[in-house]
């Protein structure tokens, strides 16, 4: 299916709720944490079920396939607890994620509300927001745990999401780097927005008709938006 035409964005006043998810979003794909922790699943996963790592590696993408993270896999399968498996995979090293002052002051700008919509925890996402300097502009993290581990792209979480936080999807935007995770807000009336990444299993095939804009770098954008808007940088006045 062929890409749709881009939808514009609304007017300030128009959109009142930014969502933004965390990992390979608000930070560049370039840091790269997510191979950390991928390199603890398969350590946790090795641990857990008593099993060599080639073996537990197999476990681990199985699960992710089937039930949308290792976790939830686990889970379903195993009974596992989630909070010691959250804690440890968790448990990175995230110096490499830089201060984004361009990011902080685009945020700043936005008209209403921030809130970070994440399969991760709301302890992984405030490490990272703090490395970016940008955690006094979000209301709240809707994170795994808030969600009853039941991860993106579930509808379900999607709803109660919007239910949460009284979002009119209408008036609302999610940036995200995993194109399946943009379908169930674009069906709800999302406006979505895909910061593309280079990994396979983030791209969108050949059917984009859920992806209203494609951007590479959410910084610039966001303060092309606010320009654009009415919303001008104030180092510039």
């Amino acid at each position: 299916m062929p890409a749709s035409a881009p939808r514009p964005i609304p007017a300030l006043g128009e959109i009142d709720t930014w969502v933004f998810d965390l990992d390979n979003t608000l930070y560049p794909a370039a840091c790269n944490l997510f191979q950390q922790v991928d390199v603890r699943i398969g350590a946790f996963v090795a641990k857990t079920l008593g099993v060599q790592a080639d073996q537990a590696r197999v476990v681990q993408k199985d699960y992710l396939k089937r039930y949308g993270t290792t976790l939830r896999g686990l889970m379903v399968e195993h009974k596992l607890d989630p909070k010691d498996y959250l804690d440890f995979v968790h448990d990175i090293d995230v110096t490499c994620v830089p201060a984004n002052p361009l990011l902080d002051d685009a945020i700043q700008r936005l008209p209403g509300r921030k809130l970070v919509f994440t399969n991760g925890t709301v302890a992984h996402a405030q490490r990272v927001m703090d490395r970016l300097g940008v955690t006094r502009h979000f209301e709240a993290v809707f994170d795994i745990h808030a969600a009853d581990y039941v991860p993106k792209p579930e509808p379900v979480v999607y709803d109660q999401l919007l239910r949460q936080y009284a979002i009119q999807p209408r008036r609302a935007v999610l940036f995200e780097d995993m194109t399946r995770n943009l379908k169930p807000a674009h069906d709800l009336g999302m406006t979505t927005v895909w910061v593309r990444v280079d990994s396979p299993w983030a791209q969108p095939g050949d059917d984009r008709s859920h992806i209203h804009h494609e951007i590479d770098d959410l910084a610039e954008w966001l303060v092309a938006y606010n320009n654009a808007h009415g919303k001008p940088d104030p180092a510039r006045d």
